[in-house]
């Protein structure tokens, strides 16, 4: 009888799945820490975990594991590595939160474009007068640069086209012909695109913990330019982001995810000017959280019968896994 381990709070119809499995037992540990669901690992045979780290001292501690399944489909805070060395497959959810994270990244253009933080607090503190300020700006006619033209990518592009945007695409792995398909512009390098763009959305993997944009890249951008993350913390270089935005050299940017998850008390971004944040949240709507649970159970499921897709598995080839 196969043993589960969820490890952070899903939506109860991932919990369900779970509770109608014949011949399935689990454990769920609501906190999303490593501390809360280590001590369980040891008797777990499938682990559903979130966003918590789990290192190779935590894939040592799982000695029955035969799973991990990821509860969305970033996994670089997983040890792959050390799951290699066990062969155990890390499934990830698949397409089940595309739309709701384009979504957000057009949320956080609009926001911090239309100063909607800044106006917000000036009716609170009594300020109607901000309204004079004239700040907000508008997103038709200006120009989007997508950094990467995978499903979130081009979801991004289909919201942000009818607001009368050019969208521009760096992505090395998507072919100049598709690109203008979507009704986009390729641009064969990020330094081309930076100078023209007026806002920039983040839809790449952090590749060998390196930032994407950092202090030369975030100088070729326009002082009025709007940069938004909702991919990978570390994508951009929080020091230099937050150098640029008080220094004026940038007009404002949003953050759905950071390098420390949640920030410390003393991390400058929580100080910093025109700055949007959001508790790496964008796929977590009620939708996409159900849809992200049921997806996640399944790929634990679907292991212990044999039928879970290889094309879920990131490691497969790794550990010859079909």
């Amino acid at each position: 009888m196969p043993h589960i381990l969820v490890a952070g709070k899903i939506h109860e119809a991932g919990l369900e799945r779970l509770r109608n499995a014949p011949g399935v037992t689990f454990d769920l540990v609501e906190e999303v820490s490593t501390e809360s669901y280590a001590p369980l690992l040891e008797k777990a045979d499938g682990l559903l975990i979130r966003t918590q780290p789990m290192t190779s001292k935590e894939v040592a501690l799982g000695s029955k594991l035969k799973v991990v399944s990821r509860h969305g489909v970033g996994f670089d805070s997983v040890d792959v590595k050390a799951l290699n060395e066990r062969g155990i497959p890390l499934a990830i959810v698949g397409d089940v939160n595309s739309g709701a994270v384009a979504e957000h990244a057009l949320m956080m253009m609009l926001a911090v474009a239309k100063q909607a933080l800044h106006h917000d607090a000036g009716v609170r503190g009594g300020n109607w007068n901000c309204r004079n300020a004239f700040s907000a700006t508008e997103l038709a006619g200006r120009t989007l640069l997508l950094l990467g033209f995978g499903r979130i990518g081009q979801g991004v592009a289909n919201l942000a086209l009818p607001f009368g945007m050019r969208v521009a695409v760096f992505d090395p792995y998507q072919s100049d012909d598709f690109i203008r398909e979507k009704g986009c512009a390729p641009v064969a390098t990020i330094d081309e695109g930076l100078p023209e763009a007026d806002f920039v959305s983040v839809h790449m993997p952090l590749i060998d913990g390196k930032a994407l944009l950092g202090e030369r890249e975030l100088a070729l951008m326009k002082a009025s330019a709007i940069v938004v993350n909702t991919a990978r913390g570390g994508i951009i270089d929080e020091q230099a982001l937050c150098a640029a935005l008080k220094e004026g050299r940038l007009g404002g940017a949003g953050l759905d995810v950071l390098v420390d998850e949640p920030p410390k008390a003393e991390d400058p971004l929580l100080d910093c000017p025109r700055v949007l944040l959001s508790p790496h949240v964008a796929g977590l709507t009620q939708e996409a959280a159900m849809r992200m649970s049921v997806s996640a159970v399944e790929n634990i499921l679907k292991c212990f019968s044999g039928d879970l897709d290889p094309v879920l598995v990131v490691n497969a080839q790794e550990i010859g896994f079909s």
